[in-house]
């Protein structure tokens, strides 16, 4: 069957055109028209609004005396009108006519020349309130009495029925009786005098309470790790208890609960990252167990997610000062479960790197690292440098680096070193450089099919196929993460951490953080990019020189320098003389009491500026550097002593032909001058190290092996040669392994009589005669601790 054609023709622009106008025309006139309507109505509300205000105005109060006098004139009008009229010449059907039009209101009222309806008017000017006042009221009427029919009465007279009146149920009255009821057991309660517990009644309530909570604690975490997937609602039931209200115990349930809820999540999340599922993927039907392990995934997740929230909520009120309504728990308390949420955060932060969740982990511990509690910021930091050490790949390690360096940008730079410090804790040894970048070891290509065809037989592409096929699996299988990505990793980590030193080193030169940037600027040094290294150094030298740093700064400049030219800066021609300069100069300023924390920094300067630069050290140098650290061993505590005649005997074992200094003999012209400040020109070489000699004497026995070691030459072999555990260990390890920090002198009392070692242990400063002898000769050398003051009579005394 056809389809019918549309007879309808299409119109034409003309008609259009003429259409659209009468159209426009049409909606212009409607538009006017509803103008006009809506000023009509408004203009009608109006007036009956002036009629309603003009009646009230009109109603309002008379006076009484007013009324009175207004009514009495009325009367005597009435009664002159009515001698006036003559009535009995009224007949009676007339009289009856007017009485009967006098009971309408309307005819005395009404305007007798118009001929309207009677009630026309009246009902016009009816107002508003008129309206209202007209409307029935919905008065509260007493209800109905029912009645109930009760069993009959019989007597003498006969049967009398009984009947009773049924009780009307007032639900609100219901309500008020029983509210009032409660309010007066209430009262009657409170009335009543309760039991007043004594201190070890309401000691012995609050253990038993609390022996309760643990071993309710501890039955869902026995559940919850004996099966896990159907465990979820105890879980949930466990982290209700964050918010025990109790305030006997509500503190060290929550404590409890927290540290549970942690050992938990340790140990039942999976080991691998849980994502959401996908709208398909909800939708599509899979297997029971499928099924199952989704939604215990799905409820493990959230469950972390809340405890989490709980954590950070005890730090947030902690750190604001703030109560909660309930008031359950004081500000004190706040500050104890404030440290546990820390410390589990802190654990979750090590453990779980690899779950849901760790990079808001890392963006609540990181601003803690910087808090004013030294126990909080200690736990942070801690965790920290674990969280480093353990990142073998390096993604973790990122993730914070830029956090910490948005938060030293975000403060102003006001932070504490120890932020800058974790730095140094990177595990980070080699990185991308810009030359090598195209030497990195691509990834294995495989060939296409048109190279296939064109370069291999049937045969060959069969086996080749075979073969790709098997790398592929390899490759899926392999665990270990590729070369590159660590790399380009670590690369961009470094980044992070230079920028920040830069801009530290640029803006705030006189801050506080600058130890700690030298300090790793001085570790990373060797992976700074070369074109940097001129620019550095002279921001370096301009710190030294401005005098502004600490003693241990400038150790860190000059440290940091010969770090940079040690690495890539071998190939460049720069002359670091000054710094050389700074150190020589600066070696006497050296604290030579308990604190010399600075030695540490010093012996690692000579050793980076004098043994692994042996070829770019003159002698004249060398000489003058081993001859002022011999005098500087004179000064100090015995660990630093036994740290710089170790970095003597090595300076003496590379720079053979230091030897000189164990003559006598002058070599050359001039005289030594102790005071100048440059080691080239001081002529080392007319001086001998008369130190040693007074050094033999030293009251600590590996100084004493030490001196003897180097006045026989530093031999390798015979009598006075080190022991190995001596010579195979650099200065700063001895220096670490001789530190007196911490430790106490105990004299012996083996060789004490027993009145004496009374009078010891009563607290009297009695010294063994062993130890009298020892002190005295230590004192009898008292100038060995004035090397320059004795210097001719110590020269003398030794050399002789």
């Amino acid at each position: 069957m056809k389809p019918r054609k549309n007879k309808k023709r299409v119109p034409s622009f003309r008609k259009l055109l003429k259409t659209s106008k009468v159209k426009l025309d049409n909606k212009l006139k409607n538009k006017q028209f509803k103008q006009q309507s809506i000023a009509k109505k408004y203009r009608k509300e109006q007036r009956k609004l002036r009629q309603a205000v003009k009646d009230v105005t009109s109603r309002t109060s008379v006076p009484l005396e007013e009324f009175k006098k207004k009514h009495a004139a009325e009367r005597k009008e009435e009664e002159e009108e009515e001698e006036a009229l003559p009535l009995d010449m009224m007949d009676e059907d007339d009289m009856k006519l007017m009485e009967d039009l006098a009971q309408k209101a309307s005819f005395v009222t009404r305007d007798l020349s118009s001929s309207e309806p009677v009630h026309a008017k009246k009902r016009k000017q009816e107002s508003v309130i008129d309206r209202y006042e007209k409307m029935p009221r919905c008065m509260q009427t007493e209800p109905e009495k029912e009645l109930i029919h009760l069993l009959p009465i019989k007597d003498k007279s006969g049967i009398i029925p009984q009947t009773m009146e049924k009780p009307v149920i007032n639900v609100a009255q219901n309500e008020e009786e029983e509210d009032t009821e409660e309010m007066e057991v209430v009262e009657e309660s409170s009335e009543e005098p309760q039991p007043v517990l004594t201190t070890d009644e309401l000691l012995i309530q609050r253990r038993r309470k609390l022996q309760e909570k643990k071993i309710h604690i501890a039955a869902l975490a026995a559940a919850i790790l004996s099966d896990p997937e159907n465990s979820i609602k105890k879980l949930k039931e466990l982290r209700a208890m964050l918010m025990e209200q109790d305030p006997n115990v509500a503190v060290i349930v929550r404590k409890l609960v927290m540290v549970s809820l942690m050992e938990l999540f340790k140990d039942i999340t999976p080991s691998y990252k849980i994502r959401p599922l996908t709208e398909a993927e909800k939708h599509t039907k899979v297997r029971k167990e499928t099924q199952k392990l989704r939604e215990f995934e799905e409820g493990l997740v959230s469950q972390y997610k809340f405890y989490l929230e709980n954590l950070e909520q005890t730090v947030k009120d902690w750190k604001q000062r703030k109560l909660k309504k309930s008031n359950v728990i004081s500000l004190k308390a706040y500050k104890g479960l404030a440290e546990i949420a820390v410390k589990c955060l802190c654990e979750l932060l090590v453990v779980l790197p690899h779950f849901n969740f760790h990079n808001n982990i890392i963006v609540l511990i990181v601003p803690l690292m910087n808090d004013t509690s030294k126990l909080i910021s200690e736990m942070c930091c801690e965790a920290v440098k674990k969280l480093f050490k353990q990142d073998k790949l390096g993604s973790v390690s990122l993730g914070v680096v830029k956090v910490i360096s948005g938060l030293v940008k975000s403060r102003n730079y006001d932070v504490r070193p120890e932020v800058l410090k974790i730095f140094l804790h990177l595990r980070i040894k080699e990185v991308e450089v810009k030359k090598d970048t195209e030497d990195i070891t691509a990834k294995k290509r495989f060939m296409s099919c048109k190279e296939k065809r064109k370069n291999l037989s049937r045969m060959q592409r069969k086996w080749k196929k075979a073969e790709e096929k098997l790398e592929r699996e390899l490759l899926e299988a392999e665990a270990s993460e590729s070369k590159e990505k660590k790399l380009k990793l670590h690369t961009e980590t470094l980044n992070i951490v230079f920028l920040t030193y830069f801009r530290i080193l640029k803006k705030v030169q006189k801050s506080p953080l600058l130890p700690a940037v030298l300090e790793g600027l001085a570790k990373f040094a060797h992976l700074i990019n070369v074109e940097f290294f001129d620019d550095l150094l002279v921001v370096l030298h301009s710190l030294i020189a401005s005098g502004d740093l600490s003693y241990r700064e400038s150790l860190h400049c000059v440290l940091t320098a010969f770090h940079i030219l040690s690495g890539q800066g071998d190939v460049l021609n720069i002359d670091p003389s000054k710094f050389y300069s700074h150190l020589y100069r600066t070696l006497f300023r050296l604290h030579a009491g308990a604190t010399n924390d600075d030695m540490v920094i010093v012996l690692q300067c000579l050793d980076v500026m004098l043994t692994k630069r042996r070829k770019q050290v003159s002698q004249q140098r060398a000489l003058a550097f081993i001859k002022r650290l011999s005098t500087l061993a004179l000064h100090v505590l015995p660990n630093s002593s036994v740290g710089i005649l170790a970095t003597n005997r090595i300076l003496m074992q590379t720079f053979p032909k230091t030897d000189l200094l164990l003559d006598n003999e002058a070599q050359g012209s001039g005289l030594y001058l102790p005071e100048l400040d440059e080691p080239e020109c001081c002529n080392a070489q007319n001086t001998a190290l008369w130190e040693l000699h007074a050094l033999r004497r030293h009251y600590h026995p590996t100084v004493q092996k030490f001196a003897n070691h180097l006045i026989a030459g530093a031999p390798a072999e015979g009598s006075e040669a080190l022991r190995p555990d001596l010579s195979r260990r650099s200065g700063t390890e001895l220096f670490e392994t001789y530190n007196m920090k911490g430790m106490t002198f105990n004299p012996p009392v083996a060789s004490v009589t027993p009145r004496k070692k009374d009078k010891f242990l009563q607290g009297d400063s009695f010294l063994n005669e062993d130890l009298k002898e020892l002190i005295q000769t230590h004192l009898n050398d008292a100038a060995v601790h004035r090397p320059l003051d004795f210097a001719k009579h110590l020269k003398e005394s030794s050399l002789s």
